[in-house]
């Protein structure tokens, strides 16, 4: 899959842009704050109908503007394929595939599948159990509809009960109505977790030791859930923590709870690791994120390598590029502030790219290999 040409109005800082990308290598060049991320960012809105940086669409409306429009024309299979965004301030998004309106948005993800690095990866690292539900969704929900289903349905039935639970809902049956179908999306969730923790954590050695090098340590992640084979079923969890749950206004048990548990040589990832090593570890989990999603989707997703390069020793960023050259992988962007960086990286990619220079939202094509 290729993303060919991508038109931008009134997104973030770009007022207007319209860029024809190589099928290959893209990188932009520029200082902190020029645009560069804010171009990724409308590529991922495309794939994702929503910005990765959370920000509600009111809040990626240019400023002083009253609307925003996308566009990107795609290959995918062989196929010429039109995207098309659009949203005004105080009015309901619009969003197209080939001219035709999506009646819901979840439809559309893993049609155009994505993989994002960013430095805030290493907030899977840092950061709360939240942030890595989230990595694993955005995972499987790209190449499985009944999980990204089973999910919609799990949090709509979790904001019941929580609610219910802060209104002191005293009536069993209540409880049982929203509790039992919870449950059997909660299943499927957590059966699709355990798959695909096995299969990826695989992918994600793999990688690891490819970017680390010859003395690369020994890395796991374990997925943790309540829910695991042999354990009292959910609802029973649900009603021995009922009088817990209603104490402190939510619910203690659940899939929205799991985590996944990191480690290197054998100890916990945040307690030990360098710097160099966490940045190691999540850039091997976006390669092996992209690795499983060409399997699962048939289609080799789009790769953005946000500023992904800093603080990462010479050795791992030629191994970075390297394993990216590789068959497994398609259409490449990359964002940095070093221009002596990025000509090294397209040198040693040798093959089709273009290089653009960013400032204030405008992108000025500089230098170009067509192959």
């Amino acid at each position: 899959m290729f993303l060919n040409r991508l038109t931008i109005t009134n997104f973030k800082n770009i007022s207007e842009a319209d860029i024809e990308f190589s099928p290959a290598m893209n990188c932009l060049l520029g200082n902190n704050g020029m645009g560069k991320s804010n171009l990724l960012d409308a590529i991922y809105y495309l794939s994702f109908c929503k910005s990765f940086t959370s920000l509600p669409d009111s809040k990626v409306v240019r400023h002083g503007e009253q609307f925003m429009m996308l566009r990107g024309c795609y290959t995918r299979h062989g196929i010429d394929e039109e995207l098309n965004a659009g949203y005004a301030v105080g009015r309901r998004k619009s969003f197209k595939r080939k001219g035709k309106e999506y009646q819901r948005l979840s439809d559309h993800i893993g049609s155009f599948p994505l993989v994002t690095a960013t430095p805030h990866d290493i907030e899977l690292i840092n950061g709360t159990g939240e942030d890595r539900r989230r990595f694993i969704d955005q995972i499987i929900g790209q190449s499985d509809k009944v999980y990204l289903s089973s999910l919609i349905r799990y949090n709509s039935f979790l904001e019941q009960r929580n609610r219910m639970l802060r209104d002191h809902v005293a009536d069993h049956n209540l409880f049982m109505a929203v509790e039992t179908p919870m449950a059997i999306a909660a299943e499927y969730i957590a059966q699709a977790r355990r798959r695909w923790t096995g299969q990826f954590s695989m992918l994600f050695d793999r990688y690891y030791k490819a970017v680390a090098g010859p003395q690369a340590e020994e890395v796991t992640l374990t997925y943790a859930t309540t829910l695991e084979p042999g354990r009292e079923p959910l609802t029973a969890q649900f009603d021995s923590a009922r009088r817990h749950d209603e104490i402190v206004g939510h619910t203690s048990v659940g899939p929205h709870r799991d985590d996944l548990a990191m480690t290197i040589d054998t100890m916990p990832l945040r307690r030990i690791a360098s710097q160099g090593q966490c940045k190691t570890f999540v850039i091997a989990m976006r390669l092996a994120q992209y690795d499983f999603l060409a399997s699962a989707t048939g289609l080799r997703p789009l790769l953005l390598l946000d500023d992904i390069f800093d603080k990462l020793d010479a050795s791992r960023v030629e191994r970075i590029v390297e394993i990216t050259r590789g068959d497994n992988f398609g259409q490449i962007f990359i964002t940095d502030t070093n221009r002596d960086h990025l000509d090294s990286i397209m040198t040693a990619n040798g093959g089709d790219y273009r290089l653009w220079n960013v400032e204030n939202g405008r992108f000025s094509l500089i230098n170009h290999n067509p192959r």
